[in-house]
């Protein structure tokens, strides 16, 4: 690993859209929402690692959270993807971490929810891992990270700003055939008077030709191939539909990269919604259920602010990465993959 002077895309002087982002222009603006990372780097081969989001602090398997997956080309394994259709909620934090690692990423989490006082009865639960192949830069056929390891992701995660760049689950990845890794930001938003925040957090290892809020990046070589997995929070009251409705425009963001879409991608964005109102407690899982949520007519904005959000988080996921020698998985050779150039960046 190559430890640069990074910054983030509007240190830059470059920016995304026009909605205000937060804060901490991070998926954290959305009160609540804590994320951790575990990085495993040893060696030669290993590059690695997990990132962990928690929708709130509380017991996620009691306080259920509406959520909704989105998916645009589907080469990949998102676990629990088939109950968040079903019941359009989330129940437990959710992981990202490396294709060959999801086993083990559910382990951690159902060793984790189970332990939380109150779940003592609980005998089945619905883990959410994301995946993305870092296998250019990682010995992905290793056991790494490992369930103990992963469950220090969990145990780290935290409210406040995120880092970013090449760590946890973005240690390991390739974006545009450069480096890749963990992004993210956020965007603030009037909606029928009332202000919330949309946060995303990527972790970006995909190919196509890079553009750079809306010019194009030269860069030595291009990939078509790789995947991305976006997770949305917001603190506006979303019924699950709307959630799926918003998971979707992240695809916006992600074209506007200048990504391929291709055969072998895979292309997944999980949003999910804090607002205590339409928090799945058991009390209201119960009995029949009043949700105060956003009507279609007004939820445009949230649209957008997604969009916005989304590219600008894979942007942060480059520009914050560092070059890392690690280790092809697939030619047993050994693989460097550098970094975009920020000074050609302030050049543009």
């Amino acid at each position: 690993m190559t430890y640069e002077n990074r910054a983030r895309l509007r240190s830059l002087g470059i920016s995304v859209g026009h909605y205000p982002i937060g804060e901490l222009n991070a998926i954290t603006d959305v009160a609540g929402v804590r994320v951790g990372h575990v990085t495993c780097i040893e060696g030669d081969r290993t590059r690695t690692g997990a990132t962990a989001i928690l929708p709130h602090a509380g017991n996620l398997f009691q306080d259920k959270v509406p959520a909704a997956l989105a998916v645009f080309n589907g080469f990949g394994k998102f676990a629990g993807s088939t109950q968040i259709a079903e019941l359009g909620e989330i129940e437990t934090p959710i992981l990202l971490t490396n294709t060959l690692g999801v086993g083990r990423a559910i382990e951690a989490i159902n060793r984790h929810t189970l332990a939380q006082a109150g779940n003592e009865r609980v005998v089945s639960l619905n883990a959410v891992v994301g995946e993305t192949n870092d296998s250019r830069l990682n010995d992905i056929r290793a056991a790494r990270p490992s369930v103990d390891e992963m469950l220090e992701a969990l145990s780290a995660a935290k409210a406040g700003p995120v880092e970013e760049g090449a760590l946890g689950a973005g240690t390991g990845t390739v974006a545009f055939g450069l480096k890749g890794g963990i992004g993210t930001s956020s965007r603030i938003v009037s909606v029928a008077g009332t202000s919330y925040t949309v946060g995303v957090l990527v972790q970006s290892n995909y190919g196509g030709k890079l553009i750079v809020a809306g010019r194009p990046y030269e860069a030595e070589g291009h990939d078509k191939d790789g995947s991305i997995v976006m997770i949305v929070a917001t603190d506006a009251p979303l019924c699950s539909r709307n959630l799926e409705r918003l998971a979707e425009r992240c695809f916006g963001g992600l074209a506007r990269t200048g990504a391929a879409l291709s055969n072998g991608s895979g292309d997944y964005a999980l949003a999910f919604s804090t607002a205590e109102e339409v928090r799945r407690t058991p009390a209201r899982r119960k009995a029949v259920a009043n949700y105060p949520v956003l009507s279609n007519d007004v939820v445009s904005p949230l649209f957008e602010a997604v969009i916005e959000a989304s590219e600008e988080a894979i942007l942060n996921s480059m520009t914050m990465a560092t070059t890392t020698h690690g280790y092809n998985a697939g030619t047993d050779k050994p693989s460097t993959i550098h970094v975009i150039s920020l000074d050609a960046l302030k050049r543009r």
